[in-house]
Parts: structure tokens; sequence; C-alpha cells
């Protein structure tokens, strides 16, 4: 074998989770809050699972899943990439993205990485030789039921010398109480076969949590107290009625003299034959505020004749090139142009129209949509401008009605105490427009849910 790599698992391992490493139970179910590192350390004890066996020259599997297969390239890969990193073993793996699989040179044992959205493909990998199976970010899945579907095979499939086969759950606790997963890691507690663990970033002892991201913890936790609860405590602090803090939503006289905007944003929600259609033209400075330059809203309510689909495309087209040509932020670049996944007329006219695609957003749950605006506003980087610059267009001009439905908007408190909260839907279309483009551009705009 390749020579051994010496690590000392309590400097890689904060103190809080040695009843992790050292537990002999079959279920481990992590859950706390952002820059807790339950990730990490569960990235980190398959790692060392797998660097046992291969001491041996056996060959053993591991399987991690996410709820969409499109977010592994960017996480879980990455992360047992890491992690191999910590043991010097690394080279000992090759890595391969069709299909996401690490695996071992010499014994080919590897870890495999799937998507439950993609359940059939996940069912019909014959695996053998399972020690650990890991379900990353578990609240983004619809129930326990997808769990069961799968860990029944993993468990036949068991690896002869292993005395289990060791799942683990890893995720951030829903703002919901009654969201599915809350209540079930609750029910979990006290089971003889299952470990709940809780954690947060004030379980750091080593030093991992660094100044510059207790600045931004700080920050979060002056602007938007319950919501530094949630995020970083990983309390299920519930929803309230209000959705947002209106205070959150910072006014702009004009644009600030010492940050530019470097980059412009456009988000659209359609409603063209019964409900309003909205555009926004956001900038994005280069110290990271996100700032509303301007809005287009049409609503047909009242009028006997309303604008058809080839009309809303030329004014959509006229807003965006008269903003995006202001000379306060003429050399800012169009990134995207956003659309609601399910207006396809407005859509299809303006590719028709002037050969430019908009950007469907990959739509979720809206209780999970609207934790990405709330990040934003939460970290106290979003502005909007009282005035914006003028373009002369009808229907543009004013940014008011969209302040005014941010503040309405709030939650069915026929729903709160339940595990599907539902929003009222009424005079939301501006709202609508905030949540996708928050949602396609996180990345962006540097938020993290």
């Amino acid at each position: 074998m390749n020579k051994q790599v010496i690590v000392d698992i309590q400097q890689e391992i904060n103190p809080h989770f040695k009843p992790v490493w050292t537990t002999d139970k079959p279920y481990n179910i992590l859950k706390g809050g952002r820059n807790s590192f339950k990730s990490s350390v569960i990235a980190i004890q398959l790692a060392y699972m797998m660097l046992r066996m291969v001491e041996q020259d056996e060959k053993a599997n591991v399987v991690v899943i996410r709820k969409v297969a499109n977010t592994i390239r960017d996480s879980v890969f990455l992360k047992i990439q890491w992690a191999l990193g910590k043991f010097g073993l690394l080279d000992q793996f090759i890595m391969t993205v069709a299909p996401f699989r690490i695996t071992h040179k010499a014994t080919g044992s590897a870890f495999y990485f799937y998507g439950q959205d993609d359940f059939a493909k996940l069912k019909s990998n014959d695996i053998d030789d399972i020690i650990a199976v890991w379900y990353e970010e578990a609240a983004e899945f619809a129930d326990a039921e997808e769990f069961d579907q799968t860990n029944t095979t993993f468990m036949r499939q068991k690896h002869p010398l292993a005395d289990m086969v060791r799942f683990f759950w890893s995720y951030n606790p829903p703002r919901n109480p009654y969201s599915w997963i809350n209540e079930w890691s609750d029910e979990m507690i006290g089971e003889d076969n299952y470990l709940v663990h809780v954690s947060s970033y004030k379980d750091d002892e080593l030093g991992f949590v660094t100044e510059q991201m207790l600045d931004d913890i700080d920050r979060i936790k002056r602007n938007d107290y319950d919501y530094y609860r949630y995020l970083y405590l990983g309390e299920p602090v519930g929803l309230g009625t209000n959705v947002y803090n209106i205070n959150l939503f910072k006014p702009l006289q004009e644009l600030p003299s010492d940050d530019r905007v470097i980059a412009l944003y456009y988000s659209i929600d359609g409603g063209h034959s019964q409900s309003a259609t909205t555009a926004g033209c956001f900038g994005l400075t280069a110290k990271g505020k996100v700032i509303l330059l301007n809005l287009y809203y049409y609503s047909p309510a009242g009028r006997a004749v309303k604008k058809a689909p080839s009309e809303l495309s030329k004014d959509l087209h006229e807003f965006i090139t008269k903003t995006s040509t202001q000379s306060h932020y003429k050399n800012a670049r169009i990134m995207k142009r956003t659309i609601d996944s399910a207006e396809a007329a407005i859509r299809n006219q303006y590719y028709k129209d002037h050969g430019q695609h908009l950007v469907s957003v990959n739509k979720k749950k809206k209780v999970d949509m609207i934790d990405y605006p709330i990040d934003l506003l939460a970290q106290g980087r979003f502005y909007y401008l009282e005035n914006p610059y003028p373009t002369g267009m009808p229907h543009a001009d004013s940014n008011d009605i969209f302040i005014e439905e941010h503040k309405r908007f709030s939650w069915d408190e026929k729903t709160i105490d339940s595990d599907d909260p539902r929003v009222i839907e009424e005079d939301d279309h501006s709202v609508d427009m905030f949540i996708y483009l928050c949602l396609s551009n996180a990345r962006d705009f540097r938020l993290t849910i």
C-alpha cells in the first residue's frame, strides 16, 4: 500500500462532534446552523471509513445522495475530495463526472453520487459492499419515505466485513417548526438506533470560524435577529405573519458615489391576460449591494382591451434597452434576464421578436424560495431608488408598488402551523419577480441557503 498519512482527528473535528465520531448507532442525524461544519465532519468520517477498508485491500463503497442531481458537483462531490485530501489520499483516486464517482485505483472502492430526483437510476444501480450512506441537505427531500425507499436496498448490499451500513443525514432545520424533517428528527430523539446531534458555529473551538465569517454573522444578527437564530443557530423560529421585515428594504435618493454598479440583472413575472406583468432592473455594485434601479409594472385590471404578449414583449425590450443604457451605469453589463418558468407566451414572443432568450427560473416550493430574498435582506445589502432615473415609459419609473406589495406580503394564518405553510397570493407580482431574481442569481449575489 502507499505510505500512511498521520492525521490528528482532534485538530480536524471540533470536540462537540465527538459523539458523532464515537457512536456505534447506525442512524446519525446531524442538524444545525450555517458554519457548524456538520457536513465536513461527515465527509471526514466517510473518508476515514474508506481508508480503513482500502488499507486491508478491501473493496468498499459509499453512497452520497442529494435531492437534486445537478447540485452534486459543487457540493458533496468537492466535499469528499476535500476530505480525502486531508488524509493524503486524493492521488489514489480517480474522479469522474459522468457519472459522478470517486474511485480508488487499487481496490475499485468508490464514492457513488446520486440525485433522488432520478430515483430509477438510483434503484437500478446494484452496488455491493456498501459501508455508509449520506443524505446531504436532507430538508430538501419531500418526506422520510424517500429515505425508506432506498435504505432497505442499501442495507441488503452491506459489505461482509462491516457490522452495519451507517446512515448519515445532514441539514439546516427549516424555519417552520412543523416542517416534516423537524418533526421527524424530534421523533427520533431517544430512539435506540438513532443519534440526533445539534450544532452551531458557536461550538467551534478550533478556529474554523474566521473573523470575517463572524463579522457577517454579527451583521445579520443586528439586522434580523430571528433570521440569525434560524440561519446560524439552526432554530426553527417560526414564520410569523408578515413574510418580510420592510425596514430591511433600504431607500436611496441616488446611487452611491463610492460604489459603482458593475452588473445588471432583470427579472420578470408575467401575467398578461389576467394579472400584472412586472419587470425589475437591478444593479449589483462593486461592494456587493443589490439595488432596484427601476420597475415596469403593467396591470390589465379594469382595462377593456388588455395588452397582448406581442405588446408586452415590445414594452419589456424597450424597458431593458432604456434602463441598461442609463448614463449612471452605462458600462454595466447585463448578466441575466430571468422570467417566471410558467410564462411561456411572453418568453416565446420575446425570443421571436428580439432573438434573446429569457432564462426560466428553476422554481422550488414557495416557502423555500422565499429564503433567498430573506437572506439578501438580512445581510443588509438590498436597496431601492426612491426616484428611479427616468425612462419616459408608461408603467415604469416608480418603485413604489414594489415596496407596497412587499409590505402586504404575508403568510396565510390558517396554514402557518402546518408542514405546508402558504402565502396569500394577492397583489404579489413584484414580490414573485424579486424572489425569481434572488433564486436565479443566488451565486452572483452570494446567497447560500
